[in-house]
């Protein structure tokens, strides 16, 4: 009788094939090659482009091997405020997910707040390193500062921390509004950061109740990190009343639980974060608000999913239009006379300059106008040679290193970047800067500040270097908003979180991409059995054997995630 044929359900049934066949040790074929195949770390582009330089990829697969305290702990490497991300983060990671091209991006930031929201009220300990003698002042409580304070401590050294309004946080506190960012959440995170020793001293304001020259003769170092609290004047005929109101100055009051001191019917004007976030808080106030923007929906700088939810909650935005003059009848605002605009060339920021169109003004009703068109940083408690120097921001390079001896700059006075993620990013450069100087360490061996400098160096894995025959076309889970006719009653938090399952199901569609998990497909593969398994090394799971490694690339091809590469023998 003929013997049945074995019919495999995968390739994890197959045997090894040279290894089964007997001795291999006869014919060595490694002489053969003339191309070899190398275990490459790759980078992943969600990573690549994270500001705060998370290991996005890391975090990602311990939460979906359901190890979150590992994951929480990776995240801490780079950041203090893995929660407040999760919320209010523009997650460029996202932008730029190879799984963008099967199912969706990863979820990311919804991901990170799961993990962060899991140790919220129990964070696992960390500890700061042993106390250096070193004493760094920080101007200003906000992302940058924070994380550079917790940076600092983490390696050792005394920080203490100067923020002009009575409660920590800076623009987390008082530049977003509730509903985006719940007050515990805030709280939870700064409190870990004090926990470590980190010293915050609140309604003191340099260059009023002390000096900057004075933190620059007392502290080691100072670390300016003052965020973007001035707004830009709206420039039309007639601004100059009270009732133009500066859109930073709006949320301050709104979150500070004061009177916010406008009209019944505003007109917000601008298109970034902070219009929507005035325009949704003011909504909630009981206003009758509405928003105009002189570019397209397409140019506007706002987060996404912020711009949808503001529309959806019936606001009603008004493009390619501008205020030119604002209108009154004895004191009283009666109305905003605007100009349409058409779209010209590209102007320094790379968008479509608008134009006014002539002749094409018409009056909108309101009672009052908020300005979001652009904010700026007060820099007006450095002394005068310094502020010569500087326009809009402090001049200071990639490490917060500005041309003054022991004086650093990060966050929005420096890169003009706007978000809490960039601000996170730079306070954590600047920590391993300053902490450089400080032990005089070269910053490249600054390990103890921050394990995760390997982010953002080598190649970025692209989608067509995935072998996508190894992953399922999955759909990108979406985490839940509260109902529009009940969330615009409150400031109660809108997006809601993962359940365990949802997190783990969408964590498990990550690539990884050049990222090796060991799934031992370069191992099963090779048909000279050259691929040999490492136990004892946890950052080496395989190494070839060139004596038998004829260079044929099965393994480069199998590979699901661009971790191996072929290249030329020497």
């Amino acid at each position: 009788m003929a013997q049945k044929p074995i019919i495999y359900k995968s390739w994890r049934e197959m045997p090894l094939m040279a290894a089964s066949m007997g001795d291999t040790t006869i014919n060595k074929t490694g002489s053969w090659r003339n191309v070899e195949p190398h275990h490459v770390e790759q980078v992943p582009p969600c990573s690549f482009r994270c500001p705060a330089g998370n290991d996005v990829v890391g975090f990602v697969t311990l939460a979906g091997e359901g190890r979150l305290e590992d994951a929480w702990r990776l995240l801490a490497e780079t950041t203090p405020f893995p929660g407040t991300c999760g919320r209010v983060c523009p997650h460029p990671c996202e932008t730029e997910c190879n799984r963008a091209h099967m199912g969706g991006a990863i979820n990311i930031h919804t991901l990170e707040r799961y993990i962060a929201d899991m140790f919220q009220d129990n964070p696992p300990e960390l500890k700061p390193g042993r106390y250096t003698g070193k004493h760094v002042a920080i101007i200003g409580s906000g992302p940058a500062g924070l994380s550079c304070a917790y940076h600092l401590k983490l390696a050792g050294h005394a920080a203490t921390v100067f923020e002009a309004h009575s409660k920590p946080g800076g623009m987390l506190r008082v530049g977003i509004p509730d509903y985006r960012l719940p007050p515990d959440v805030l709280d939870a995170e700064i409190k870990r950061i004090m926990d470590l020793g980190v010293e915050i001293i609140t309604g003191t304001r340099v260059g009023v109740e002390v000096s900057f020259e004075q933190l620059m003769n007392k502290f080691d170092a100072v670390f300016t990190a003052v965020g973007f609290t001035d707004s830009r004047p709206l420039g039309a005929e007639g601004d100059e009343g009270d009732d133009v109101l500066p859109g930073i100055e709006v949320l301050r009051r709104i979150n500070l639980g004061m009177e916010d001191g406008i009209g019944h019917k505003p007109l917000v004007v601008g298109g970034g974060n902070t219009a929507m976030d005035v325009a949704r808080s003011l909504l909630r106030k009981g206003k009758d608000v509405s928003v105009v923007y002189r570019r397209t929906r397409a140019e506007m700088p706002a987060i996404e999913e912020e711009i949808d939810e503001l529309l959806a909650e019936g606001i009603e935005i008004t493009f390619l239009a501008t205020p030119v003059a604002v209108l009154r009848e004895n004191g009283r605002m009666t109305g905003v006379k605007c100009i349409r605009m058409k779209l010209g060339k590209p102007d320094d920021s790379g968008r479509r300059r608008p134009v006014p169109i002539e002749g094409s003004e018409y009056v909108v009703e309101a009672d009052c106008v908020v300005t979001a068109i652009g904010e700026t940083a007060d820099l007006e408690f450095l002394p005068d040679d310094i502020r010569a120097r500087t326009s809009w921001n402090i001049p200071a390079d990639e490490l917060g290193r500005t041309a003054v001896d022991r004086l650093y700059a990060g966050g929005d006075a420096a890169d003009g970047a706007g978000t809490v993620t960039a601000a996170i990013g730079y306070g954590r450069r600047a920590a391993i800067a300053i902490d450089a100087a400080l032990t005089g360490k070269p910053t490249a061996e600054n390990a103890a500040v921050t394990p995760s400098l390997r982010e953002r160096t080598g190649h970025v894995v692209a989608f067509d270097e995935i072998n996508t025959a190894y992953f399922d076309d999955l759909a990108r889970i979406e985490a839940g908003a509260r109902e529009i006719a009940d969330r615009i009653k409150s400031f109660d938090e809108v997006r809601q979180g993962f359940t365990e399952q949802e997190m783990t199901r969408e964590a498990r569609r990550c690539f990884s991409c050049g990222t090796c998990p060991a799934c031992d497909n370069c191992f099963i593969f090779c048909p000279d059995a050259a691929v040999i398994k490492v136990h004892d090394d946890p950052n080496r799971f395989y190494i070839v054997d060139t004596e038998y490694c004829k260079g044929c690339g099965l393994c480069a091809a199998e590979c699901p995630r661009y971790c191996i590469v072929m290249k030329p023998v020497h």
